[in-house]
């Protein structure tokens, strides 16, 4: 009965998201480590052409896009830390083919934290299958001690950004619910983008072609990121 009981009441548990304030403390600590007591970490950025910087296709604008944005600002927060961004993005592909390649050419770069973003591409696949490589990815990265953080979709001007419960809505919706399950980090981009909208600015300002952002976007992802590391 006991069993039974406990088994119950573990399965109407809910996780919650990761709290940005207290997260990655460990490595914030790390951070403010000076030499010969600091060491390298390794953020990595898993996901397709935004993280990889593309703007106008085919320039990719790497030092622009929200990854090395991250690192600038991380760097004036911490100037004693040694910070290696590793970009294992792919302009293009899908979370299918990120989980094919997750073992080899991810893990393998031992991230400190990891960050997904391939939302935007899984519109292509559905989100049954979207969930089922994320949630692999996911899972064997907790299994191994490393932080991750993932991020809801940035915009898509074919989508109305407006528009209730329209696709991309039901991927960042998604993409939260496993944050939650997995008591992980989850940056809503979409949510940011969506809220300038509504303010009255024009998501023009934010992209530099129809889906993907340009400097002013990536700003906003990176501060978003930036939450988790204050």
């Amino acid at each position: 009965m006991k069993n039974i009981l406990l088994i119950l009441f573990l399965s109407f548990q809910t996780s919650t998201i990761a709290d940005p304030a207290s997260y990655l403390n460990d490595l914030k600590a790390e951070f403010k480590k000076e030499w010969p007591k600091n060491r390298a970490i390794n953020l990595v950025f898993h996901g397709h052409s935004v993280p990889a910087g593309y703007f106008k296709t085919p320039v990719v604008n790497t030092l622009e896009a929200y990854p090395y944005q991250v690192l600038r600002a991380l760097k004036a927060e911490y100037p004693f830390a040694v910070i290696n961004i590793i970009n294992t993005s792919i302009g293009g592909e899908n979370s299918e083919s990120g989980a094919r390649r997750f073992e080899t050419e991810v893990l393998n770069h031992k991230p400190d934290v990891l960050f997904i973003d391939y939302a935007l591409n899984d519109q292509g696949i559905g989100l049954e299958r979207a969930k089922m490589a994320w949630e692999e990815m996911v899972s064997t990265a907790v299994k191994k001690g490393i932080k991750v953080i993932l991020l809801s979709p940035s915009p898509d001007q074919r989508v109305n950004i407006l528009e209730t419960n329209n696709v991309l809505e039901q991927h960042a919706a998604q993409i939260k619910r496993l944050s939650e399950k997995y008591g992980i980090g989850f940056v809503d981009s979409y949510r940011m983008f969506q809220q300038r909208v509504v303010s009255g600015e024009q998501i023009t300002k934010y992209m530099s072609q129809v889906n993907h952002p340009n400097e002013n976007g990536h700003e906003l992802i990176a501060n978003g990121i930036m939450r988790y590391f204050k």
